[in-house]
């Protein structure tokens, strides 16, 4: 295995691989995770008509329905499920040590009149065409990490020449009309 001659120095790879992480997990919150006002309160309200269920679970579910696309935050979940009880569309009840919430008759009616899913009505083609820019991109620096971590001077030389060309190529997209 060769030495790195790049611009990390020898023996600093650990923060380039912690770094890398980083990024990654900010591409991953950023792509597809934002939907319109009073989407958390339609989804609660068509996921709480099928069977009743506990906030994670809730959260879990709208994940997995829409894709992966979108996983609201408990943040934005439990002040939905404190506001849908405070109207009375929702009764909560303790089991083993969780909130098991459920719809009233009220929330029945409501959820009745609700059309749709947001989860179906989210544009997973237009939520992947976002998601994957930021994924090649976390992908490519992984790969050259991986060169100026194991590769030779020469090798680090190429993968720079690389680089260059695909930044410049990739602000001429941006300059095309």
């Amino acid at each position: 295995m060769a030495t790195s001659t790049g611009a990390f120095g020898a023996g600093n790879f650990d923060g380039v691989w912690q770094a890398m992480e980083q990024l990654r997990e900010k591409f991953e919150k950023r792509a597809g995770t934002r939907v319109g006002r009073g989407e958390v309160r339609t989804a609660v309200l068509a996921l709480l008509a099928e069977k009743p269920r506990h906030g994670y679970e809730i959260i879990r579910e709208i994940e997995e329905r829409s894709g992966g696309s979108w996983k609201p935050s408990a943040g934005s979940v439990y002040p939905t499920l404190q506001l849908l009880a405070d109207e009375g569309l929702i009764s909560a009840e303790e089991s083993n040590g969780r909130k098991i919430y459920s719809l009233t008759e009220a929330g029945r009616a409501v959820a009745g009149d609700e059309s749709g899913s947001p989860w179906d009505t989210t544009d997973s083609a237009q939520s992947n065409r976002f998601a994957a820019l930021p994924k090649a991109g976390v992908e490519l620096a992984q790969a050259a990490a991986q060169v100026s971590r194991t590769g030779s001077a020469e090798q680090v030389t190429q993968a720079v020449a690389v680089l260059d060309d695909a930044r410049r190529r990739l602000y001429s997209i941006l300059a095309q009309d």
